[in-house]
């Protein structure tokens, strides 16, 4: 993949975190008890989830425990999001260069949530 084809790839990371968080919150439980479970501090959890640290497999094996989630489908949804990400990136490398575009905006951190981002190609 050539370096401008990466910046619109998301780092796995940030998708890791995005689906650790939802699983969290679909459960109702706080960063705290999540961490206490997981044998973690609430403050590295917190990083993870936002996509700042980048967890090793034994921290990401520890928080799906905590979470009562498979690995398999931590992996198969970060897939399922990477998947997406290429197909956008695709649409955009594909379209005419004077074509504005309104794709769906990902969460993957910090700052305002988006109905949607237009990405306007130039030629």
């Amino acid at each position: 993949m050539t370096g401008s084809d990466d910046a619109h790839e998301p780092l796995l990371r940030h998708l890791m975190g995005a689906i650790l968080r939802r699983a969290r919150q679909r459960q109702g439980r706080t960063l705290q008890e999540v961490a206490s479970a997981a044998r973690m501090s609430t403050a590295y959890l917190s990083e993870v989830e936002r996509g700042r640290k980048e967890p090793s497999s034994e921290v990401l094996a520890a928080v799906c425990r905590a979470l009562d989630l498979r690995l398999v489908d931590l992996v198969a949804d970060a897939h399922a999001s990477l998947a997406a990400a290429d197909q956008r990136v695709r649409v955009l490398t594909s379209t005419s260069p004077t074509t504005v575009r309104h794709l769906p905006a990902t969460r993957t951190g910090a700052g305002p949530r988006t109905t949607s981002d237009v990405v306007a190609l130039a030629a």
